[in-house]
């Protein structure tokens, strides 16, 4: 009697395990499963790589599996960077460098054109616009054939984009400190006079209207120019033909120089 009661209650018990098995095995399938974040990451470079959770390292250190950094060391590294020029001397760093909330949002990129054609689309989230704004940037380029300087690696938002209102233009100017100089003198000889050394890429910033008409009097006027004496205001002494008292900002934006002057303006000048 005791033997058979003992079978039924092995066989009851197998009976349970059956039946409760499918959940205890669903149960373990989803502890155990967990998502792997994919990172996206520079890719193309020869020794180092930037991810977007703004991580570098070498390639070998990177995740095969994930395509991420590991999160060990400094996050959003500015290592070779000007933080005031917005410039780096390597493309992973820059893109680091960028990839700060402080430094870049979301918002101000999502209306940033990829490129200048009218067809070219805009970047979706702040990677891509990091890692495209760091590779080619017009506003580290003169002559359209060699670098400024070896910073040439820049993250600042185009001045032309949507998203360069007045607000924006003036919080890149953060840690400049922007002079009017005397007339006939270059901005490099208005920063060294104070000790400091002119900004180049500051001076796209400072060559709009708005700017201008903040530390500039500019007689209610702003005109378009041509010359490597810009942006600069015409001295109130100087011939009719030359609009005296107006501001003015050229429209080539490659003459950009820290080093023109002219007898009749007055420039204003990025110093830091």
């Amino acid at each position: 009697m005791s033997i058979s009661r003992l079978n039924l209650f092995l066989l009851f018990f197998h009976l349970l395990i059956l039946q409760f098995s499918p959940i205890i095995s669903a149960i373990r399938k989803d502890v155990g499963f967990q998502g792997r974040r994919i990172c996206k990451n520079t890719v193309q470079g020869r020794y180092l790589l930037s991810d977007d959770n703004g991580h570098v390292c070498d390639a070998l250190s990177l995740n095969p599996q994930s395509r991420c950094c590991p999160e060990k060391g400094d996050k959003f590294s500015c290592h070779g960077c000007n933080v005031v020029s917005e410039c780096c001397d390597s493309y992973e760093y820059c893109v680091s460098c960028c990839l700060n909330p402080s430094r870049i949002k979301e918002e101000q990129v999502m209306n940033v054109k990829v490129a200048k054609p009218a067809t070219a689309g805009k970047y979706s989230n702040v990677f891509d616009f990091c890692a495209g704004r760091c590779r080619h940037n017009s506003e580290s380029v003169v002559h359209e054939n060699a670098y400024l300087s070896d910073f040439h690696h820049c993250f600042s938002l185009p001045s032309n984009s949507s998203a360069a209102n007045y607000t924006f233009l003036e919080a890149r100017l953060n840690g400049i400190n922007v002079l009017v100089g005397r007339r006939g003198q270059s901005c490099d000889s208005v920063c060294k006079s104070k000790g400091q050394s002119c900004v180049p890429n500051k001076l796209l910033v400072l060559n709009q209207c708005d700017i201008m008409q903040k530390y500039m009097s500019c007689k209610g006027t702003c005109l378009a120019s041509i010359g490597p004496d810009q942006p600069a205001e015409v001295v109130d002494d100087a011939p009719e033909d030359l609009n005296p008292g107006a501001c003015l900002f050229t429209q080539t934006q490659s003459m950009l120089s820290c080093y023109g002057s002219h007898q009749h303006t007055r420039r204003l000048c990025p110093c830091a």
